[in-house]
């Protein structure tokens, strides 16, 4: 496979295009799929979703997954740097696998701390 054509697909190789055209289309509907199930997960609630695993509901884990994974391939693909060499990929994802899951663990750890604390303490929802 030439470097031209490994630029023109997106999955790892799994899936090829023509031209850049249609890749853009193909990643946008990508996208866009992944936003509906989103969106629908969202409307819909289902109840076995709804059960608690490691202290945040599977919902939330869903969101959490997708939204990391459109975040992928948006940067990957439209902000091109899948092009770039190695090195500076690096650059920029080691530190974002490093950091996102600690600002997420922060995150949880805080908003678990404000429920108890509003829940079982002194303060209550005034809010």
């Amino acid at each position: 496979m030439g470097h031209s054509d490994q630029k023109l697909a997106i999955f790892r190789g799994l899936l090829k295009f023509k031209s850049n055209v249609q890749k853009i289309w193909g990643v946008l509907i990508f996208l866009s799929i992944v936003t509906t199930i989103e969106v629908v997960l969202g409307i819909i609630k289902p109840e076995f979703l709804l059960k608690p695993f490691l202290r945040m509901k599977l919902l939330n884990w869903i969101f959490l997954i997708l939204t990391i994974v459109k975040a992928y391939y948006i940067a990957w693909d439209f902000m091109h740097i899948r092009d770039e060499k190695s090195s500076l990929k690096n650059s920029i994802v080691l530190p974002l696998v490093f950091l996102i899951p600690y600002l997420a663990f922060i995150i949880l750890l805080e908003a678990d701390y404000i429920f108890d604390i509003m829940k079982d303490g002194i303060v209550s929802w005034d809010f």
